[in-house]
């Protein structure tokens, strides 16, 4: 039995392939190290290697779901494991210990995933596709990205967002055909797991594996900058649920249309100028 560690060199900023390279001292016996951003063919991938060698995938949130997303119609015998070299690693942050990391078989996780369609494309997701500040905030710290190398402090850019840049839309979400209107709306994702952007909890009572196969769509709306900027910090601990501009609805499809185009990230990975998504299980 081989121990494949396949991991991302671009996540945790940069520090993704050292991460990985720690396993070393976890795994006995054989382990064969690869970049999986390199890994175009995971068909072939599989193939090559025997059903009884482990694979374990080490990077953040978009690694994870990438990895997701590309092997999803395989058919595969091998174990998969998951090993948290990120930045927010929210994944982790609900089905691991982020005080001590070990990888953790991630297969039940990987399968029966939600969708979400933009742009008339298709993408599972795993933990959120936020729409909103929080797309803004991937779009700003992308182009960060660019141009340093310096860690993107998302605090600091929602800080920012809320108080200068960032326009409140309008927006009507359609949950299971019944549909809502809102006014100055700053955030609307729709959830599959617990966590998204570094450990916020937009919809506390969501359930990752659960009978009803539910997704939760959070609308944050209607306030100024400074009574939103007050109430944004209750996100992470779920407090938010209690504010008057929190609206929170479950259903099996989930639309949301602004109108006005806006940055939309799929667990992380931002795509810019999107009016409408819908999600659905």
């Amino acid at each position: 039995m081989i121990n494949y560690i396949l991991y991302n060199v671009k996540t945790g900023n940069g520090t993704g392939e050292n991460k990985a390279l720690k396993l070393k001292e976890y795994y006995k016996g054989e382990t064969v190290f690869k970049d999986i951003t390199k890994i175009n063919d995971y068909k072939g991938f599989f193939d090559s290697i025997n059903s009884e060698d482990k694979v374990t995938v080490c990077g953040g949130d978009g690694t994870i779901s990438r990895f997701a997303n590309d092997t999803y119609d395989l058919d595969y015998p091998n174990e998969i494991y998951y090993y948290p070299t990120g930045t927010g690693n929210d994944f982790w942050r609900e089905i691991g210990d982020v005080n001590n990391p070990v990888p953790l078989p991630v297969g039940k996780y990987l399968k029966n995933l939600p969708t979400v369609t933009v742009n008339g494309k298709k993408y599972h997701f795993i933990n959120g596709v936020g729409y909103g500040i929080d797309g803004y905030c991937c779009e700003v710290g992308d182009k960060m990205r660019l141009e340093s190398d310096k860690p993107v402090n998302y605090t600091s850019i929602a800080i920012k967002g809320l108080l200068f840049h960032y326009k409140t839309t309008n927006a009507i979400v359609t949950v299971d055909d019944k549909e809502y209107k809102f006014n100055k709306v700053w955030l609307a994702p729709t959830m599959n797991g617990l966590y998204y952007g570094g450990g916020m909890m937009p919809t506390p009572n969501q359930k990752r594996i659960s009978e009803d196969k539910k997704l939760s769509v959070m609308v944050m709306s209607g306030k100024g900058k400074i009574k939103t900027l007050i109430a944004f910090p209750g996100i992470f601990e779920g407090k938010h649920v209690n504010n008057k501009m929190t609206t929170i609805l479950t259903g099996k499809k989930i639309t949301v249309k602004f109108d006005t185009p806006t940055a939309l990230q799929i667990d992380g990975e931002t795509i810019t100028g999107i009016t409408e998504y819908t999600a659905g299980v």
